[in-house]
């Protein structure tokens, strides 16, 4: 792997590509131009704390002293480049307020985080890898709503296999093919799909059952799928037509990290490295790639005939300080992939790639309901708080035409008990001992000890049950990311300002999930206790009354949208590509050029766009340097970055 370096030391000015941001979309695409000989400078504005073996066991111990379990916990905070975290919303009886790194004007609060750092959220991602489906490609034309995208399923099928065998996804292909996600039907994905939990059995019991979602007036047939992952299972000796697959390094374990031994910590972390992040594609990088951490980019430079010229970036020495040198550096081929707030956010504050009007807008997420319960006590345990979070779902209510009606959503089958619902098992303890209130909130009158505890908390956190139901969120242009110059972060550059909201054909999709759920826990017998309600007059995060009934969403994380991709310079951000329509040597890469998400977590999806279009930047920096003819055939002479 190429050096983690600090910018004002590198030998270089001017470079065929530099890229902002490493995190998977540029990791990914600074590994292939790397493989191509070209020079790429990647500047990542975090630290690199965990390129080592020495700070990932570092993060391990921050991640176990944290009180709060967060997404963020494991990763020291930096002042310089904050990241903005969950627990800087906080709700209140007007609503809620915000005390982070992120400005919010909405109604509802975007309550997702990302991770400023190398190997950027990346380093706590769930790791769920499941490709699309065809229809989501095309939700404008099929049924009526969003945008659909300037390219197919088919176009994007060979670079969602390139991009599992980057990562190495355990998965079982031909459940995939039943959903109607095609492939070729002897392709089997490089590791056989993760074991499934006890509590995916204990589900698996109520297969064939039917329940009814209420919005769309539908039935659905009940049946557990398994959900591809992006961490380290058993090698699949069927992959490539029996060629089988050889695991990817990574940094610190033999090879490539051990497999997944059920840690339950995976986001934020894996102690074992079984899942996968872009340190791998990281170590992977060729002599040609340099990676410079502590370099955060300021503005992206504008030339002649609306070229970029190269890009300015401030480097800084301590986290905990502000105090930064400006630097600049050029290349013929400009690549953001910082993440899609920080990507809008950085082209605003540079004047670039705006002429539709769309730059900053159709912000989107996967808005999750949240709903728990307790497995009948006759039957046992059944096993939480063991394995990745989630290792199956129930998919049908992804696809079909009740899309019409109501936003699609996945169910996930949790298997880390009431963990984010209510905070358990932390918070089971804090009941039983008569501090803090139950669930509810109610004062709990008699507090218990000794065996009497050990007995309560056996029994109720062993029978835990969480289903996350996430909602597809289609994009909408009033969702949307700003700058004023009033807000600024502590170097001085401007902070995303968000407007936020759903629309009731979302809030109807949250509504039929929250209703198919209860079903499910009358079919498995389980006792539900759900509750959205307000407490003492102060709603939870996400809160909102509709059809006389409270409900609360969290945020899963998946910021999309702001530079969406389309086939019209005047109604888009990029092409296919993720060029920018505005500047032939600007890319916007990753889940921002989404311009629909569908139910699936959208990772592997910014991968594959990303191997797409460093094929294309390959071809671009072919063009540029291809060999010209002078008139007079008196000398050959090679293009120069502006064309001439």
């Amino acid at each position: 792997m190429a050096s983690a370096v600090n910018a004002t030391i590198a030998h270089r000015r001017h470079y065929d590509v530099i890229i902002v941001g490493a995190g998977i979309a540029g990791s990914l695409i600074a590994k292939g131009l790397g493989q191509q000989g070209w020079q790429v400078l990647v500047l990542e504005a975090g630290t690199g704390s965990l390129q080592t073996w020495e700070g990932h066991l570092h993060a391990i111990d921050t991640f176990r002293s944290a009180v709060a379990k967060t997404p963020n916990a494991a990763f020291p905070h930096n002042v310089a480049v904050p990241s903005p975290d969950v627990l800087d919303l906080t709700p209140t009886r007007s609503g809620f307020t915000t005390n982070g790194y992120f400005i919010q004007r909405g109604e509802l609060p975007y309550s997702s985080d990302y991770l400023r750092a190398v190997g950027g959220s990346g380093m706590h991602w769930t790791g769920l890898c499941l490709r699309m489906h065809p229809d989501d490609f095309a939700v404008r034309t099929r049924y009526g709503y969003g945008r659909d995208w300037p390219i197919g399923y088919r176009d994007l099928e060979p670079y969602y296999v390139a991009a599992e065998r980057e990562i190495g996804v355990s998965g079982d292909a031909q459940e995939q093919w039943e959903l109607g996600i095609p492939s070729d039907p002897d392709y089997f994905y490089p590791m056989h799909k993760i074991p499934p939990s006890y509590i995916d059995e204990v589900c698996r019991g109520i297969d064939g059952r039917t329940v009814t979602d209420p919005v769309a007036n539908e039935k659905f047939t009940l049946k557990v799928i398994s959900t591809p992952q992006g961490r380290n299972s058993t090698p699949d000796p069927r992959y490539r037509h029996g060629a089988g697959y050889r695991p990817q390094g990574a940094v610190g374990l033999p090879k490539y990290g051990q497999r997944c031994v059920g840690n339950a910590s995976c986001v934020p972390f894996c102690p074992a490295q079984a899942k996968w992040t872009p340190l791998r594609a990281q170590a992977q990088f060729s002599r040609s790639v340099t990676l410079a951490t502590h370099c955060l980019v300021t503005r992206v430079i504008g030339g002649v005939n609306g070229r970029i010229k190269g890009v300015e970036y401030r480097t800084y020495e301590d986290p905990a300080s502000a105090a930064s040198q400006p630097y600049q550096a050029e290349a013929d081929i400009v690549v953001a992939t910082a993440h899609a707030i920080e990507n809008a956010r950085l082209l605003l504050a540079s004047g670039l790639a705006n002429v539709s009007g769309e730059l900053g807008c159709n912000l989107m997420d996967h808005p999750t309901i949240l709903t728990w319960a307790l497995s009948p006590p006759g039957n046992g345990p059944i096993g939480p708080f063991r394995g990745p979070g989630t290792t199956s779902g129930w998919e049908a209510f992804r696809f079909g035409d009740a899309r019409r009606t109501r936003a699609p959503f996945r169910i996930e089958i949790g298997n880390w008990g009431w963990g984010w619902a209510t905070g358990a098992p932390m918070s089971n303890v804090g009941t039983a001992l008569g501090v803090g209130g139950d669930q509810k909130g109610n004062i709990v009158p008699t507090a218990v000890f000794g065996a009497r505890l050990r007995q309560t908390l056996g029994d109720q956190i062993g029978r835990q049950l969480q289903l996350q139901l996430a909602v597809e969120q289609p994009a909408d242009h009033n969702n949307r990311v700003t700058i004023d110059n009033q807000y600024r972060d502590v170097m001085g550059n401007p902070r995303p300002i968000l407007t936020y909201n759903l629309t009731d054909y979302v809030k109807d999709g949250l509504v039929a999930a929250r209703c198919v759920a209860s079903a499910i826990y009358d079919l498995l017998k389980a006792q539900e206790h759900t509750d959205h309600s307000p407490r003492d007059g102060v709603a939870p995060l996400g809160y909102f009354r509709y059809r006389d009934h409270d409900y609360a969403y969290k945020g899963a994380g998946h910021g999309a949208g702001t530079h969406v991709m389309g086939t019209n310079p005047k109604d888009s951000v990029v092409d296919s590509f993720q060029r920018c329509w505005d500047h032939p040597n600007l890319y916007a890469a990753g889940c921002g050029s989404l311009p629909s998400i569908g139910t699936s977590n959208p990772s592997l999806t910014m991968a594959a766009l990303a191997l797409r279009s460093a094929e294309q930047i390959h071809r671009d920096l072919v063009e540029l340097h291809r060999p010209v003819q002078l008139r007079g055939g008196r000398e050959t002479l090679s293009k120069v970055g502006n064309g001439e």
